[in-house]
């Protein structure tokens, strides 16, 4: 039996020194980033550290194609031209939740690259900038706002009384990590949360119920607000139009801080200035930007901001977490991190 141990120990060891050497000969993997991700020189020792292995490479715009011709990853934004040059790529980490740009090129969607995006990381400071125009309209603030620069004082009556969230009614489409932060953030304000999405939801406090996609026309008459945090895909292009409008209470609330392709902006226009929704706060337009002379700029209270909800001073830390951790995962051929379904779009 000693024997017997003793055999298999040497064996072990012995397969572990040719394991280890192959590894070590084995031609390092070459990530090309698009862009410049500031990593700092203590990011570089632990990369260096837990993937030996890695060909890290920072080229400028007039390297770029050449550097991505022998690449196995690229960190950044792509496009068809590189795609088609990158023979050897076998990832693709972008930078946004949203990745409905770089499923449009037909070689990367049905290929076998595997792809990455920021969804979860980017759902704090959504989430934050969802309530930021939610609370401008049911407070008043864009009033206040509009006031100020005439320097005038209006009374109460000119207000209208702001309304208070607690008691209220949200329906989240979509939600993943920003709709999941949104429903944190309304049910800390006391409010019923609805949840619109096709996956089961595991129970969650932050969830009173959900619902399936096809089930949203039966929810909206609930809905003192409604929150749009899905991804764009066919499945959700245009899902927010005038039928959708009309079923939702009359006076509620509209905000969208995912993709401005998922509502019918005409549609909205039509509802506000009905009365059937009281106000929007959109993050997001189809197109973008919006055009001057849109009636979306000009019609009932509407809060625009130009699509900089997934900006913010923590960003950069989460990201380079990322970054960091598929960057080791990828160098010892690890599953990587918030791996997109490239069928679903998500």
């Amino acid at each position: 039996m000693n024997r017997l141990l003793f055999l298999l120990f040497a064996m072990a060891v012995l397969c572990l020194g040719v394991c280890t050497r192959a590894q070590s000969d084995a031609p390092a993997k070459k990530v090309v980033f698009t862009f410049d991700p500031h990593f700092s020189d203590a990011d570089f020792t632990a990369l260096k550290q837990a993937a030996p292995n890695l060909n890290i490479v920072f080229p400028t715009r007039d390297r770029l194609m050449a550097e991505i011709v022998d690449a196995d990853a690229i960190v950044g934004g792509i496009t068809r031209e590189q795609l088609l040059a990158a023979k050897k790529l076998k990832w693709v980490q972008v930078n946004s939740a949203g990745v409905e740009g770089v499923l449009a090129i037909p070689e990367l969607k049905h290929s076998a690259i595997t792809l990455t995006n920021m969804k979860i990381v980017q759902g704090v400071e959504i989430a934050d900038h969802a309530f930021a125009l939610l609370l401008g309209l049911t407070r008043r603030i864009d009033v206040a706002v509009a006031n100020r620069g005439t320097a005038t004082w209006p009374s109460l009556a000119d207000y209208g009384p702001p309304m208070e969230l607690s008691g209220k009614t949200a329906i989240i489409v979509g939600v993943g990590g920003i709709g999941t932060q949104i429903a944190v953030r309304a049910k800390a304000f006391g409010m019923t949360v609805i949840g619109v999405d096709p996956n089961d939801i595991p129970i969650t406090p932050y969830l009173d119920r959900t619902v399936w996609p096809d089930r949203l026309d039966s929810v909206l008459p609930e809905a003192d607000v409604v929150f749009i945090s899905a991804p764009h895909t066919p499945a959700t292009e245009k899902m927010i139009g005038a039928a959708q409008f009309s079923k939702m209470k009359r006076g509620a609330l509209f905000i969208a801080v995912s993709r401005g392709k998922i509502y019918d902006a005409m549609a909205l226009v039509d509802a506000l200035k009905s009365g059937q929704v009281a106000g929007a706060g959109v993050d997001v337009t189809d197109p973008e930007p919006l055009p001057k002379g849109h009636p979306l700029w000009t019609t009932g209270r509407v809060i625009i901001t130009p699509h900089i909800a997934g900006r913010s001073d923590g960003e950069r830390a989460r990201f380079h977490e990322i970054y960091l951790e598929n960057l080791i995962r990828f160098g010892r051929g690890e599953r990587l991190r918030h791996t997109v379904d490239k069928e679903k779009g998500y």
